[in-house]
């Protein structure tokens, strides 16, 4: 099988993506795509530094399109659009992102009703 040199910027990127490690996952993010009137949300199913594999049924989405996609824990990270398929599409990352951060759980501490709080006063019970 012959090896090819990538091109373009866009299949450089793209070949870096692939060849890092990439993180299985199902989640859901935001992506500003052109053309669109507001961020549409979609399932990433593989999550790499360099990109991310995205599922949506998008009108219009087309390789190298400017993207910028809103990441739990990380925030919004500019790409490009470098391959669309059946109802998935990859995305180039702009600059290196932090799979394991978007992975993370957000915990927040919990408000406890003052009924259960005040079981913390003390023994639940009393010796004789």
């Amino acid at each position: 099988m012959e090896s090819r040199v990538p091109t373009s910027v866009d299949e450089e990127v793209a070949a870096l993506s692939r060849s890092a490690d990439r993180d299985s996952l199902f989640m859901q993010a935001s992506v500003v795509v052109p053309g669109q009137p507001a961020a549409v949300t979609v399932r990433v199913r593989n999550l790499s530094v360099g990109g991310m594999l995205a599922e949506a049924k998008i009108r219009g989405l087309a390789q190298g399109a400017a993207v910028e996609v809103e990441l739990r824990n990380v925030g919004e990270v500019p790409g490009r659009v470098v391959w669309v398929g059946d109802g998935k599409f990859g995305i180039a990352f702009d600059h290196p992102v932090d799979p394991q951060a978007v992975r993370r759980q957000v915990v927040q501490k919990l408000e406890v009703p003052p009924h259960i709080s005040a079981l913390n006063n003390g023994p639940l019970y009393r010796r004789r």
